[in-house]
């Protein structure tokens, strides 16, 4: 029932962790021996700072690193489907608590979240090969949720919830070049807060890319870099917790409070006392959903309903494309699209560069 939207919000935390996106060339970039002056000039680079550590070495062996501290912005849009399971609930009233109990004759059907995001990530290069990132960012979530099954009857519910929702996190990437071309792979954590619960949820990611770098034939360091890749989202995925009626259930779901309680009695009234599982199901229903009806029905939305449920994504991998323009050691374009699989994306980023 509708009662479980704040939860399915969490869902949408994953759009900030794709948000983060790696470098998408690698970190030593091995300049063309048709840039002889230019690979002569890096070559008698004199690099004293810090980071990355072993960078003189990178220059003298003629390869381009990338100035080792950086701030990019990310905007992107994310739409995914979510999945629902192992539904618990109870009930909390002045009277009585209830504990949470299963109930798995509550059917879901297909659920989605759209979320619009927008992040800053700085990050700075340790060595030539190896970059640490961090990620803090706010964003704006649509989820819908649809209930389809109460039992063996179909029953129509509709539950839509925008909220904001903020992350935090930490990563790292590892980049390198295999011939005439690149492959990098990242890894990070993040914690995100929906405005509607009381605690973050820790999500985990990994990417992998491959691609190829086109160096402009008089700007040696202005390039165009393309590639193709995946990317594995996946969360913690239980969550426990409660919410007075009135704010789980919609505007639109007391108005059509009339019809939910007739389609819940005939359910109830279908169910057969003498066969062990209907047996179950009746109690079950006696002491949870029946006081929610009642409730409903009296338009009483002060008591508390008790859940915990399991939620993830409905595909936890999916294909990326993507392309960068470096204009210069200073500044980089990007955009990347997920195009293949569940989980449908589009990202544009700033990324400025410098010497620390």
């Amino acid at each position: 029932m509708k009662i479980f939207y704040k939860i399915t919000v969490l869902t949408v935390f994953f759009v900030f962790i794709m948000t983060r996106q790696s470098q998408a060339q690698y970190a030593a970039k091995k300049v063309r021996s048709k840039h002889e002056v230019y690979t002569d000039s890096l070559k008698n680079v004199n690099y004293t700072f810090v980071f990355p550590i072993w960078g003189q070495g990178a220059y003298k062996k003629g390869f381009d690193i990338p100035y080792p501290i950086g701030i990019m912005a990310n905007y992107m849009w994310l739409d995914q489907g979510i999945l629902i399971d192992n539904l618990q609930l109870g009930f909390k009233s002045d009277s009585k608590d209830i504990p949470l109990t299963p109930v798995d004759f509550i059917g879901f059907g297909d659920n989605t979240n759209t979320s619009y995001t927008v992040n800053v990530r700085p990050d700075i290069w340790i060595f030539p090969f190896l970059d640490l990132y961090g990620i803090f960012g706010y964003g704006q979530s649509h989820t819908v949720v649809n209930i389809n099954r109460l039992g063996e009857q179909e029953f129509e519910l509709e539950s839509v919830v925008d909220q904001g929702i903020s992350t935090a996190g930490v990563g790292l990437l590892t980049a390198f070049g295999i011939g005439p071309v690149w492959l990098s792979v990242d890894a990070n954590l993040t914690w995100n807060k929906p405005e509607l619960l009381d605690k973050a949820v820790m999500v985990s990611v990994v990417g992998i890319r491959l691609g190829h770098t086109f160096t402009f034939k008089n700007r040696p360091d202005r390039n165009i870099a393309v590639w193709v890749g995946a990317m594995r989202a996946s969360m913690a995925s239980t969550t426990v917790g409660e919410v007075k009626m009135i704010e789980a259930l919609p505007p639109e779901t007391w108005e059509r409070r009339d019809e939910i309680v007739n389609d819940y009695w005939a359910w109830y009234n279908n169910l057969d006392p003498t066969k062990p599982l209907d047996k179950i199901k009746l109690e079950k229903a006696d002491e949870i959903l029946t006081p929610i009806i009642d409730k409903l029905e009296s338009k009483d939305g002060s008591s508390i309903v008790r859940y915990g449920l399991d939620k993830q994504v409905q595909q936890k991998w999916n294909g990326i494309v993507g392309m960068q323009f470096q204009l210069n050691k200073h500044w980089m374009f990007r955009t990347e699209a997920g195009l293949i699989g569940n989980r449908k994306s589009v990202l544009t980023s700033l990324n400025y560069r410098f010497l620390m």
